[in-house]
């Protein structure tokens, strides 16, 4: 289920959320249809670097509103795709307007980053 908040939610509020829950980025509804979404840069570029109070700011004044969104049934690499082309990192996955989840850019190192990590860990057995 994804992280999702309310447009009437302070910045603060979101963020806390964020951090409680691990994620980037959070969406917005109202009542169970996605409006917009909410994301770490929207944090530092539309609230912090413009001078906002994140306790006084409202999701709706700083959410991207309409978000593009990919369906479920649609392949990673399309949802890949449609990142690049629009220059974000966070996609919404949507049925009938009921968001269901988000895919984010680093989904995509996801088994690479494991192979990683699993290939540092065997390395590391190798030198002790």
């Amino acid at each position: 289920m994804p992280v999702t908040a309310a447009k009437s939610a302070t910045v603060l509020e979101a963020a806390v959320l964020m951090k409680q829950q691990g994620k980037g980025a959070l969406l917005v509804v109202d009542g169970t249809r996605l409006i917009g979404i909410f994301t770490e840069r929207d944090i530092v570029f539309r609230v912090v670097a413009a001078g906002r109070d994140p306790k006084d700011t409202r999701l709706a004044e700083v959410m991207t509103p309409q978000p593009q969104t990919i369906h479920p049934n649609k392949p990673f690499l399309h949802a890949l795709r449609i990142m690049h082309e629009g220059g974000f990192r966070h996609l919404p996955v949507v049925e009938n307007d009921w968001p269901l989840g988000v895919l984010s850019a680093r989904d995509a190192l996801d088994d690479d980053l494991y192979e990683l990590r699993a290939d540092l860990a065997q390395r590391g057995d190798e030198r002790d």
